[in-house]
């Protein structure tokens, strides 16, 4: 017997999802109130701007593109395998979420304080204060996510699918290119998008690693910070819009893609 929903219960539910709405748009249309054409127009064409999105897209597309390298395979193992530390590897996962960004730049930083952080910046790359570290804090922040997103991607993709694979005479690797990877693209490109979103708006660990240096390591979050420090709230503004607008295009794009995916 097919139940059918109280209507109490309907308009509750539609009620929250509306009340959800109202605060994160509502906090949007506040930023009118300080809202001018002609400062945006000026602000966002400065050399300083520009050379702010620059970098916050450079270092977010290479941190959420060197997080999926390692996410993939890790994510793939969590969800497929049986091994020592999976229990412990799939707990730290949250470590990201559980921990502030600052805490975590700071623990980065630290890192590089001890005798192997030392050699590593003398010896392979230098992270702090430069464009490294942006990618560097952005990597660790958004890595947990993306491997939580790719092993539920995963998780989607019946076993038996590579099962029949490999009994056909498929190796291991062709199969996971030709039948899990292909099932999973929409989990892929999602985490793909939420992760290079995430990594775009990063600021707290990308704050204690990189510093806020002006046309050195000054991401959009980091100017933001910075015009706002200075009470600059017009121009503060102005990059919010930017920043936001950046990022709710790019989560458009990711729920027009995957719903075209699934009319597919």
């Amino acid at each position: 017997m097919k139940l059918l929903p109280h209507a109490g219960g309907v308009r509750a539910s539609v009620a929250a999802a509306l009340a959800v709405l109202a605060i994160y748009a509502g906090l949007i249309v506040s930023l009118l109130w300080f809202f001018d054409t002609g400062i945006l127009r000026e602000t966002l064409f400065s050399e300083r701007t520009l050379f702010s999105v620059r970098l916050s897209l450079m270092a977010a597309t290479l941190a959420t593109l060197l997080a999926l390298f390692l996410a993939i395979p890790a994510a793939y193992a969590l969800s497929r395998y049986r091994f020592w530390g999976k229990e412990a590897a799939d707990t730290v996962l949250e470590f990201p979420i559980i921990v502030s960004p600052a805490a975590l730049g700071a623990i980065i930083l630290i890192f590089f304080n001890n005798p192997l952080g030392e050699w590593i910046q003398e010896n392979v790359i230098y992270f702090v204060f430069g464009f490294a570290g942006i990618v560097l804090a952005q990597f660790v922040t958004v890595l947990g996510i993306a491997v939580r997103m790719l092993k539920a991607a995963f998780d989607a993709v019946p076993l038996e699918l590579e099962t029949v694979a490999r009994t056909l005479g498929a190796s291991p690797r062709y199969s996971f290119f030709t039948v899990t990877l292909p099932l999973a693209r929409n989990g892929l490109i999602a985490a793909f998008i939420l992760a290079w979103a995430k990594a775009l708006g990063e600021f707290g660990a990308t704050l204690m690693v990189a510093g806020s240096m002006a046309m050195r390591t000054e991401t959009l979050p980091i100017a933001i910070y910075m015009r706002l420090s200075n009470a600059d709230i017009e121009r503060t503004v102005a990059l919010i819009v930017v920043l936001v607008s950046i990022g709710l295009t790019a989560l458009f794009t990711a729920r027009h893609i995957l719903g075209g995916g699934r009319r597919a």
